[in-house]
């Protein structure tokens, strides 16, 4: 697992700050929006801490993959998935981010299967992560997050659910230790966001 992370914030970790959104809505921000107010915003928006392009690119990751119907996280992929959207989304700036995201092609390689991961092992995992690493912990919980909303056939991001997302998948996991990952996220109630 670490060495997944270790990929995967690699990849990212020279995208610029994203201020701070309080939804993303996939199937109503087009592409441009995404491109010149989100992953590019004006030099003088603020940028929040925690709320940064790879979160949000990690959480799009995590949400094209539930909707492609797999249940791996791919650790070599990320940067290729963020290429392609951006390419895909320059391609067509009209385009809801929604649709552009349906229209990457995964690159399955490095697959770690969420279905043979066991809740006591990721929980046990990510709370040694939590500590020594705190920003790769939060990346992958961003990841999950996405693949749960994309699982449970929505559309929405928001990041401030992301502690409450946490807390329900530690508590899922914590009730049924021995499920796997994958059966622990379909189990849980996804947290709403608050209003």
């Amino acid at each position: 697992m670490k060495y997944i992370v270790a990929v995967l914030v690699a990849a990212w970790l020279s995208l610029p700050s994203v201020s701070r959104a309080t939804e993303i809505n996939l199937a109503g921000m087009t592409c441009d929006q995404y491109e010149n107010k989100l992953m590019n915003p004006p030099p003088d928006a603020a940028p929040a801490p925690g709320d940064d392009a790879v979160n949000v690119v990690m959480w799009l990751f995590g949400f094209a993959v539930a909707k492609s119907g797999s249940h791996a996280m791919y650790g070599n992929a990320l940067q290729q998935f963020g290429n392609a959207l951006d390419s895909a989304c320059k391609a067509h700036p009209a385009d809801t981010l929604l649709d552009s995201v349906g229209e990457v092609k995964l690159v399955q390689t490095n697959p770690m299967d969420l279905g043979t991961l066991e809740c006591t092992v990721f929980e046990t995992r990510h709370a040694d992560m939590a500590q020594s690493d705190p920003q790769s912990a939060t990346t992958i919980m961003m990841w999950l997050y996405g693949f749960s909303v994309g699982k449970a056939g929505g559309h929405i991001l928001r990041a401030d659910v992301l502690p409450e997302f946490a807390a329900a998948l530690a508590k899922q996991c914590a009730a049924h230790p021995e499920d796997s990952l994958y059966a622990a996220i379909g189990a849980m109630k996804i947290p709403k966001p608050r209003t």
